[in-house]
């Protein structure tokens, strides 16, 4: 059921989104530093590779991963929706091969590749992540959107809207954006799981965070060495960005099963209304 599937994504969401967003308001002071991999001394999740408390480190850890995930997936839909739905519903094919042709050139080039080829010349903050990580899903959200507009603008609805003097904001927005809301968001939930597997792979490999910033892919990365010593210190972080992801996808898969069943639930009822009485 699509309520079940929204508790239990929301549920998911909720422990690592409540931590990433208020964990650093309740971390407190560090403390002294511990020797590394170990549990017990006051620390439930033990320590990390250098002695730091692994409880403060994941609370301080989850706001970098989600900001840049959320920041980079908001900024490739600013560049993609003007763009596809520029190129769906213009007349002009040579305005269309602008828009769209360098986007190809984009996609044939694999998003870690090309994160890793200009982190090779640049050293990028956690603002140059976001742009880099935006900038490989700006392609594949365009076409996308070029896709499930251009069917919508073929109709004969919209071809009226043209004939009755409608602006193109008023045809783009007003009926073939809205149009296209329930693709976009199954989009959107699949784009955000893959943008924080890319976050966090990128933070992994240490790109965009410092060598022991407080992040949880690099947690990941920084103390595996350790897994079978003290395996909270990996374990934790990794089942948090798991379990954001997961819930990320229940939430739009549940969202879009409630407005589903809310189509059909109106499409039996207006057939029951126009059933001739007896």
């Amino acid at each position: 059921m699509p309520s079940g599937r929204f508790a239990l994504g929301a549920a998911l969401v909720c422990v690592p989104l409540v931590l990433a967003l208020f964990g650093p308001l309740f971390a407190g002071e560090p403390g002294p530093r511990a020797t590394s991999f170990t549990l017990g001394d006051g620390r439930w999740l033990g320590t990390d590779f250098v002695g730091r408390d692994v409880w403060r480190q994941v609370l301080f850890g989850g706001r970098p991963v989600v900001v840049v995930a959320l920041a980079a997936t908001t900024l490739a839909y600013l560049v993609a929706l003007p763009v596809g739905l520029i190129s769906a519903l213009t007349h002009r094919t040579w305005l269309e091969e602008v828009l769209m042709r360098p986007l190809d050139v984009l996609l044939a080039v694999p998003s870690l590749l090309m994160i890793l080829l200009v982190a090779s010349v640049f050293s990028p903050g956690a603002a140059g992540l976001a742009l880099l990580v935006a900038l490989v899903n700006i392609p594949d959200a365009a076409r996308i959107v070029r896709a499930a507009a251009a069917d919508v603008a073929s109709r004969p609805a919209v071809e009226a809207l043209r004939m009755q003097g409608e602006s193109w904001w008023r045809i783009a927005v007003g009926h073939v954006g809205r149009s296209i809301l329930r693709p976009l968001a199954a989009d959107a939930g699949v784009r955000l799981t893959g943008v924080l597997y890319l976050v966090a792979t990128a933070a992994f490999l240490g790109i965009g965070v410092a060598p022991d910033a407080a992040d949880w892919a690099v947690m990941v990365d920084r103390n595996r060495t350790g897994l079978f010593v003290q395996p909270w210190a990996v374990v934790v972080p990794a089942l948090l960005i798991v379990t954001l992801t997961m819930g990320c996808n229940l939430l739009f898969d549940a969202l879009l099963g409630t407005r589903r069943d809310g189509v059909r639930r109106d499409i039996r009822v207006r057939d029951l209304v126009k059933e001739p009485r007896p």
